[in-house]
């Protein structure tokens, strides 16, 4: 639930590539870097050059001296955004975790372009951890940007989504992983918290409860945790659902109620959730109106009818009512607040109709 804003444009440029240039009267050519951001070039006396892997969708990804190595199992994604004066603690602990147990992994580390020494902090750690590969973002793309670039170009077959905010019970990442693997029932197992330790707590509380129950009954399922951020999932069933992804962190929400509307079975695994390192991004108004616009929308997307429909039965039952109420007032006349409510009605179950018509003909999910 960890939002990145967009980086404000200071109308400097971002890392250019390195052109070669011959000096007047000189053998040797120098590399000149121009438009280069503090922090975020290369000093080959200070770190070297990182090896890079461009991939089929066009993302440039820093691998350590060794290169990717081989295709692990578990691809664990860790958008950061500002997190420099934490993040080498929690990719120790992810890390150790995932040492300590039988599964190969890697650690997809995203710098979503942030503004202090992540970066920096990413590509010093990629010298002690072997199996960390960053991907730097030279704009701001937001959280579940950063996701869904990462699940596309994750090479496990159990992909994992956390914080790098030091909230969640990361050490438990064998645990979930474990799950999906012994049981192919389940396609998402997610880390349930037990507690609300985020900003704003008097008022995320009851939206969030009221979010959650609203999608419960939209998806006939119940939801311990609608949006944590701890989650594992099998890759290729995520594929198809990635393209519906917002950018803020709203994707979490995506993610499980396209699950769920698919039916996808998701294990709920309680978890700790523990205060947060750092400077939330989290915007109450504004992100509670994203959020609950999303699962309208992510449900609009799979089953438009149990939306539409009930407000227009309803509109057209409460007219109907109305209009015998009228009649026997004054007989054959009908104001024009019950010719309304029944108009509407059939517009909007008209729209309903056409709605679950698309839905229903497209091809994929």
């Amino acid at each position: 639930m960890n939002e990145h804003p967009a980086a404000a444009d200071d109308g400097a440029l971002h890392a250019a590539p390195t052109e070669r240039i011959a000096t007047a009267g000189a053998a040797d050519t120098l590399d000149v870097r121009t438009g280069e951001l503090a922090g975020r070039g290369y000093d080959p006396s200070v770190t070297p050059r990182p090896e890079t892997t461009r991939t089929a969708t066009g993302h440039v990804i820093e691998d350590g001296p060794d290169g990717p190595g081989p295709a692990p199992y578990v691809t664990v994604v860790l958008p950061c955004y500002n997190e420099g004066a934490h993040l080498l603690e929690e990719i120790d602990r992810c890390s150790r975790a995932l040492e300590d147990s039988e599964l190969t992994y890697e650690l997809l580390c995203i710098d979503d372009a942030s503004t202090d020494d992540t970066l920096a902090v990413l590509r010093d750690a990629q010298t002690r951890y072997p199996h960390i590969r960053v991907l730097p973002f030279r704009r701001n793309g937001g959280s579940g940007t950063a996701r869904r670039i990462g699940t596309q170009q994750a090479r496990g077959e159990i992909v994992v989504w956390t914080d790098a905010d030091m909230t969640y019970e990361n050490e438990r990442i064998p645990e979930l992983v474990r799950i999906l693997r012994d049981d192919i029932t389940y396609d998402q197992v997610v880390g349930a918290r037990t507690t609300e330790e985020g900003t704003h707590k008097w008022a995320r509380v009851p939206a969030k409860w009221f979010i959650r129950k609203v999608a419960e009954w939209l998806t006939k399922t119940r939801i311990p945790d609608l949006n944590s951020g701890l989650r594992a999932f099998r890759r290729d069933v995520s594929l198809p659902y990635l393209r519906l992804l917002p950018a803020g962190f709203s994707c979490v929400t995506t993610i499980t109620i396209a699950f769920l509307s698919n039916q996808h079975d998701i294990k709920y695994v309680e978890t700790a959730y523990a205060k947060r390192a750092g400077v939330s991004k989290f915007h109450f108004v504004r992100d509670a109106y994203r959020y609950i616009l999303q699962v309208l929308r992510m449900v609009m997307y799979f089953d438009p009818l149990k939306v539409l429909m009930p407000p227009a039965l309803w509109m057209v039952a409460i007219g109907a009512v109305k209009a015998v109420v009228d009649m026997v007032r004054h007989p054959f006349y009908f104001p024009a607040s019950t010719v309304l409510l029944v108009v509407s009605g059939i517009m909007i179950g008209s729209l309903a109709l056409l709605s679950d018509l698309v839905v229903r003909s497209r091809d994929g999910v």
